[in-house]
This record gives C-alpha cells, sequence and structure tokens, in this order.
C-alpha cells in the first residue's frame, strides 16, 4: 500500500541533494550596505563578547548587595552613643559614690567645732585625708569652703611621706610613637561624635573659685551634682560634686573630676575589635561573592558566546555547552537552549530539505508540461495534438494539486499555533465521516467503511476538529483507493491508558515492510497502478503526522496478517492523548 498523497512516477530519480548556499535575488546596493553595516556591527559585538567585561555588572550587583549587611555593621559601631552613655553614666555615678564616702569622711574627720558650735573645715586635715581617700584611685580632687575658696587640690599635694612619683623619659633620639591607621580613624571620629555629649566647655582655671564651677555652687546648696564637659584639647572631663556636711551644715564642697581616657580606651578598642572582624567578614564576603558570582556569570557568558556563534555561524551547527551536572536554574536554562538550538537546527535542516523536495517535485511536471507544449507545437495532427493537449492539462492539474498540498503543509504549523486546542469528540467525528464516506466515495468506489468503538464511551481529544478530519480523511481516501470491490474499511476506537486509540484497517495489499516508515516522508510515491500516476502530491501522511505530532499524538503504520504469515491488508494506528469527555 502506499500514500494516497505519493507523487507517482515510473521512475523516480533521487532527491536532489540540498543545496549548500541557496538561489535567490540579487540585493540592490543599498540593501547590500545595510548589511554589510548590520554584518560588520555584529561582528564588532561578537568580537567584544568574547573579549569578555573586564568586571562583570552582574558580580558587582552581587558584590554591592552581600557588602551592604557589613558597611551597615562597621557603620552602626561608628555610632556607639546609646553604649557610651552607659559607661559614662556609670562612671559619673562611681566618682559619686566616691565622692559621698570623702566627703563624709572629711564631715568627720576634718573639721574643728562642736554640736553648739560654729564648724569650720580644718585646711591641712582634709588635705591629708583628700591625699589619703583620693590620690591612689588616680582622680582629682578638690575641696572648697563654704565661702567659695578653694582648700586644697589632690595635683597640687604631696603624701605624707613626701615622696615623688617619677616616670623614665625616652631617649632623646628615641621616635615617638606611631599611631595605626584604625587608631587614628577611631580618635577622628572620636572627635567628632562625642561633641554633641557634653554639658558644655571646660576651662581649667589656674586658682579657681567656686563660683567658676556651676555644679559646685550647686553643691555648696547641698545638691549632689554631676557634668560631662569638653575641653579645648578635646578630652571629655567628668566632674561631680558633693557637698561637705556635718549636723546637717554644709561646711564646703568636694569636686572629683576624672578624664575619659578609660572610657576612651574601652570605646576605641571595641570599634578596633568590630572593625577587625568586619574587615575579616568583608574579605570573606568579598571572596565568596566573587566565587558565586563565578558560578553565575562564567556560564552565562558561555551561553552569550554560544548563542552569537549560534547566530553568525555560516557553516556547520554550533552547539550550547552541556551544564546537565550542576543541576540548578542554570543546568535548566542551558538544556532548555541546548533543546531550542537543536529544534531550531533540525526546522532548518528540514527546511532545506523541504525546499530541494519541493523544487525537484515541481520539475517533474513542468518538464513533462514543457515537453508536450513544444512537440504540439510542431505537429499539425489535431489527434495527436488533442492528446498532447490532454497531457498538457493533466499536468497543470497536478501542478494545481502539488502547489496546495504544499501550501497548506508550509502554513499548517503557524495555524496550529495561532488557534486554541479544543476538546474533539472523535468518536462522533469517525461515526460522521463514516456516514458520509457510506454515501459518496466509498460507495461509487463498493467499499464499506464501519465504525466499531470499545468501552461504549465518548472519546474527547486536544485539537481542532477540522485537522482531526483532514487526518481522517487522508488516512481512509488512502485505503479505500487500495481497498477491493466489495471491500471492508474498519474504524477501531478505544481507550488504553491515558490514550484514545484509533485503529484504521483496510483489505489491500498492505504495506511492504520496509516502507512502513518512508510513507511518511514528504512527496513519497510507491503506487502500483500506472493510472494514479499524477494523482497524488506525495504530502498526505506526512501533514497526517505533522498535525498528530503537534497534538502531543502518534501515528504508524503496520500490516494484518494471517496466522500463516500472509498480508491481506493494512492497519494504520494513532494514538492521541485524552483531553477529557463531554
Amino acid at each position: 500500500m502506499e500514500s494516497d498523497t505519493g507523487t507517482a512516477t515510473r521512475n523516480k530519480p533521487p532527491t536532489a541533494p540540498r543545496p549548500s548556499g541557496g538561489w535567490r535575488l540579487p540585493l540592490p546596493w543599498w540593501r547590500r550596505a545595510a548589511a554589510a553595516g548590520t554584518e560588520s556591527s555584529s561582528s564588532s559585538l561578537l568580537h567584544r563578547r568574547r573579549r569578555g567585561r573586564r568586571f562583570s555588572p552582574l558580580t558587582r550587583r552581587v558584590l554591592l548587595l552581600n557588602m551592604v549587611p557589613i558597611a551597615f555593621l562597621a557603620a552602626g559601631v561608628v555610632f556607639l552613643g546609646d553604649y557610651e552613655d552607659t559607661l559614662i553614666e556609670a562612671e559619673l555615678a562611681a566618682l559619686t559614690v566616691h565622692g559621698e564616702i570623702v566627703a563624709t569622711g572629711l564631715g568627720e574627720g576634718a573639721v574643728r567645732g562642736g554640736e553648739t558650735t560654729i564648724n569650720r573645715l580644718d585646711r591641712d586635715d582634709a588635705n591629708r585625708l583628700m591625699v589619703r581617700l583620693i590620690a591612689p584611685i588616680g582622680i582629682r580632687g578638690r575641696l572648697f569652703s563654704e565661702t567659695g575658696e578653694m582648700l586644697g587640690d589632690t595635683r597640687l599635694l604631696r603624701d605624707q611621706a613626701g615622696r615623688i612619683t617619677s616616670l623614665p623619659l625616652p631617649p632623646p633620639d628615641a621616635p615617638l610613637p606611631r599611631r595605626g591607621l584604625l587608631t587614628r580613624i577611631s580618635d577622628w571620629i572620636d572627635a567628632r561624635l562625642r561633641v554633641a555629649r557634653s554639658d558644655g566647655e571646660y576651662i581649667e582655671l589656674p586658682d579657681p573659685v567656686a563660683r567658676d564651677y556651676p555644679w559646685v555652687e550647686q553643691a555648696l546648696r547641698g545638691i549632689n551634682t554631676r557634668t560631662a564637659r569638653r575641653t579645648p584639647e578635646g578630652r571629655l572631663i567628668l566632674s561631680v560634686a558633693v557637698p561637705v556636711q556635718r549636723y546637717k551644715q554644709v561646711l564646703g564642697a568636694l569636686m572629683l573630676t576624672h578624664d575619659d581616657a578609660g572610657i576612651a580606651a574601652r570605646i576605641r578598642q571595641l570599634r578596633l575589635d568590630v572593625f577587625r572582624i568586619a574587615a575579616v567578614a568583608l574579605a570573606a564576603t568579598v571572596l565568596l561573592s566573587l566565587f558565586l558570582a563565578s558560578t553565575i556569570v562564567r556560564p552565562i557568558q558561555r551561553l552569550v558566546r554560544a548563542a552569537d556563534q549560534i547566530r553568525f555561524a555560516r557553516e556547520g551547527s554550533p552547539r550550547m555547552p552541556d551544564f546537565g551536572p550542576r543541576n540548578d536554574e542554570i543546568g535548566d536554562l542551558a538544556e532548555s537552549l541546548r533543546a531550542m538550538t537543536d529544534a531550531l537546527w533540525q526546522r532548518i535542516d528540514a527546511i532545506d530539505t523541504f525546499a530541494a523536495d519541493v523544487a525537484h517535485e515541481l520539475k517533474n511536471p513542468l518538464t513533462s508540461l514543457r515537453s508536450a507544449v513544444e512537440v504540439a507545437v510542431r505537429i499539425d495532427d489535431k489527434e495527436k495534438r488533442a492528446k498532447l493537449m490532454a497531457i498538457v492539462l493533466e499536468d497543470v492539474k497536478r501542478l494545481d494539486r502539488l502547489i496546495s498540498d504544499i501550501a497548506d503543509s508550509s502554513r499548517l504549523d503557524a495555524e496550529l499555533l495561532r488557534s486554541d486546542p479544543q476538546v474533539v469528540d472523535i468518536g462522533h467525528l469517525l461515526s460522521s465521516m463514516a456516514e458520509a464516506y457510506n454515501a459518496t466515495a466509498a460507495a461509487e468506489a463498493d467499499v464499506k467503511v464501519q465504525v466499531n468503538t470499545m468501552g461504549g464511551r465518548q472519546f474527547g481529544a486536544l485539537g481542532h476538529e477540522g485537522r482531526y478530519g483532514q487526518v481522517f480523511r487522508n488516512i481512509v481516501d488512502n485505503a479505500i483507493s487500495f481497498s477491493p470491490k466489495g471491500g471492508v474499511i474498519s474504524i477501531g476506537i478505544m481507550r488504553e491508558r491515558d490514550q484514545i486509540v484509533v485503529t484504521i484497517d483496510d483489505q489491500g495489499p498492505g504495506i511492504p515492510d520496509a516502507s512502513l516508515e518512508s510513507i511518511f516522508r514528504r512527496f513519497y510515491s510507491q503506487r502500483p497502478n500506472a493510472e494514479q500516476f499524477g494523482n497524488h502530491s506525495g504530502l498526505g501522511l506526512s501533514i497526517c503526522r505533522q498535525i498528530v505530532d503537534a497534538y502531543g499524538g502518534s501515528i504508524a503504520a503496520g500490516n494484518l496478517r494471517t496466522p500463516e504469515g500472509h498480508v491481506h491488508g493494512a492497519r494504520f494506528t494513532l494514538r492521541l492523548p485524552i483531553a477529557g469527555t463531554k
């Protein structure tokens, strides 16, 4: 059995070789110039992409996004206001407690007078007591009388033994100690961030009195006062003033002062530690970001270069790199691009082959037509001329059928993509077709078409009723042309798991085993009857497979055999995916 659309040729020549360059009309000069400019810009683009970028924008984005948290961490450590305020409050509280202790000692041990007499602070006893209680802890104490006169300053006093503390001086030629970069940065930050946290300016006077220090005046009124003030040199001085009392009588005020060297050292050390951690984290983040970016950017760059090579390929078929082992989205993208490019190359090859086959198939009737016309012009015999004109007419009809089938095949994909598929009742479609055939074409050929539905259910397949009808008509027409007089064409429909299986059997001579797959090729022809020459374009079964494949199904051909192994008919089997029943 042969395809009903096969072009009959007594001795069909082999398919013309695929043209390498293809024939095309010469382009005008302005289009040639535009094409040359496009090719030049494309070549420069390809060259630029092959060289690659020094620093990928995607890498920059990954680095920036990963460095932002580290930057926030480093910036947050700079502003340690709450922590520093806590340290200052704790230092002032400790100074206040120590001042109250010393003030209590002064009120008990450095006062002359009694409960019924006037009490006065004794300068000498108070100074000795301050030296013993204040000097060892490294803070400065100053005592003011109730009249505001300064009675003593621990910085100017010596202890009772008259010892003088001495520190060795460095050699004259010894270089000054150099501070590190981070230390200088931390000191610079401290100098600018701690100005706002001072209560005012602290000025050191050579011979101060109580009114020079407002907080001391508050202490002379019996109120504990503390403050933090900044010196012109930028140091922060913590001061507390505590009243010295005896029998609830304010006899003077004790002012304790201490600089913030300890607090600044703790803040600086904390900043340095966090800066070091941030630096290590930044280095690790940069390295990990570069590694992460390389695992993303490099494969993408390879895909881009491969896509450019495919785009500008003139010979051969470059392939996309294989990133399947990655098992991630880039691997999926690469696999999809590989499948896409393979499909494109197959489509291009199919188009080239189709063009070559079309040229070959059109050439045969044109050659016959030309020969008949040339001969008809030269002869005068009317009978022979009429026969030649009949040949011309048949060739013209053949060309018309061939061109119509070629146009239908070429626009089939576009039509299938443009329209949305619907659910088609295959059982109802085949029953209607069988009734129509039994009333027309099958009746004329003395062939009966019958439909056998197995399962008693409706069969819904996703697609287009017109295209499914085209598939079944091609196969049934083909079966009618090969069926003997009084033959029967049996159409069976059944469900098999998630598929609808349609079988179309005839009682013709069957299909040669070597041609079971070849009959689905374009322009295939193997009709034994010479009178059928030129009646078929050879595209029918090819179009059938194209339609069925587009809907996700399959079509195959086979033979029906007797128990002895003799062929007694052909069978076409179509498997269509179930879309649901109405």
